[in-house]
């Protein structure tokens, strides 16, 4: 018997957006890595995207990166933020390029890949607004020219980030502006740079709009992969699938309730003072997955119900007119952080549907498949 909660994944449908994105940035000279962290670098998702050619994988978690060069899935690992310091022997282990800003981390890279008998390589990230990672463009020609001066690194890229921290777009300018640096950079330095990374899902309305990528060739995507969205909008890509991923959560009560609370009100189980709108009785199902499985706030219905709110183990919903009993289910759509932390629960259940892509539009809306009893064509794999 499939369980609940759990989080059902397309593969083929995966597939299908990973190769029309290759596709996409590929005709204007892009390359593109497959983001994994959003989905814990699940190992079926991450052959899925090897499989659509997919050529390098990036997380942030090198115990991530780790689990993926054991599974010998033949891609390019890539570390997604500066090295903790404490992990540097398992970064120059298993990841084959990371990112990095910080001057004395490098030099623990360069002395630990020395003492493995490597060369790490690395891509340099610097800020352009987002206010996240990244060296300050003033200060990065120092910064790499005393990178150049340590034997145990290589220096294999420039790079850049949008739209994670503060919000910031990857607009035209910004983006010519990034290509300028590097360019001045690579003649300055007579660096070889194979990678000039220039963002992420945020990047897609510029490449759709750019008449000159300029010196970008490498962009880093997850959530338009999984999602099939751009995120500065939250628009949906043309000819993607937007519900390669659903939540399911199973029915433990089903009751019409009063809309409002009797008695004083005081602070929640969170510290949340909760207001509510009178509006009689109402059917309310309660679902067996709350706060400790799943970003609430970023579950959509796929059925016209109401998320009321939710504990740490309890999603209350306002079914309207629908009549739920004990061991039904309610499917949702799910936001990037309702993905993420679903997918990094080991309370929830992650299994995968074994059919086809044929459909190739924005389908997540359609009214069948909403409600339902446990599917019977997914392999299950509990959470690790």
């Amino acid at each position: 018997m499939v369980q609940s909660p759990r989080v059902e994944i397309n593969l083929e449908k995966i597939k299908h957006n990973a190769k029309m994105l290759k596709t996409i940035y590929g005709k204007k000279g892009i390359e593109i890595t497959g983001v994994v962290k959003g989905v814990a670098a699940d190992c079926k998702i991450a052959k899925a995207l090897v499989e659509s050619g997919v050529a390098s994988l990036a997380d942030s978690k090198i115990t991530n990166l780790e689990k993926l060069k054991k599974a010998d899935l033949n891609a390019t690992l890539l570390l997604l933020r500066t090295p903790l310091m404490s992990e540097i022997e398992n970064v120059v282990q298993y990841a084959d390029i990371s990112m990095n800003t910080e001057i004395d981390v490098i030099r623990a890279l360069s002395a630990e890949a020395v003492r493995q008998g490597k060369r790490h390589k690395m891509i340099i990230m610097v800020e352009m607004g987002d206010l996240r990672e990244g060296v300050l463009l003033k200060d990065a020609p120092d910064f790499i020219r005393e990178v150049l001066n340590y034997s145990g690194v290589e220096i294999v890229g420039i790079g850049t980030n949008f739209a994670c921290f503060a919000g910031a777009v990857p607009t035209e300018q910004k983006m010519n502006q990034f290509s300028r640096f590097v360019q001045r950079i690579k003649e300055q330095f007579s660096l070889n740079l194979p990678y000039v990374s220039g963002g992420n899902s945020a990047n897609y309305n510029w490449l759709i709009k750019t008449k000159n990528r300029g010196a970008v060739n490498h962009i880093r995507l997850g959530e338009s992969i999984f999602l099939g969205r751009e995120t500065t909008e939250g628009d949906a890509i043309p000819s993607l699938h937007l519900d390669a991923f659903h939540f399911i959560a199973e029915v433990i009560e089903s009751k019409m309730k009063p809309s409002v609370p009797a008695g004083n009100v005081g602070r929640n189980a969170f510290g949340e003072l909760v207001s509510f709108k009178e509006c009689g009785n109402r059917r309310r199902a309660i679902l067996g997955a709350g706060r400790q499985d799943v970003l609430v706030s970023g579950l959509t219905p796929d059925l016209p119900f109401e998320v009321l709110g939710s504990s740490s183990d309890h999603i209350i919903v306002d079914t309207k007119s629908t009549v739920l009993k004990p061991g039904d289910e309610v499917r949702f759509s799910m936001n990037y952080g309702a993905l993420l932390s679903a997918m990094t629960s080991p309370y929830v259940h992650k299994t995968y549907i074994q059919s086809t892509a044929k459909t190739r539009k924005n389908d997540v809306y359609k009214k069948h498949f909403l409600i339902s009893k446990p599917v019977q064509n997914v392999q299950s794999k509990k959470a690790f």
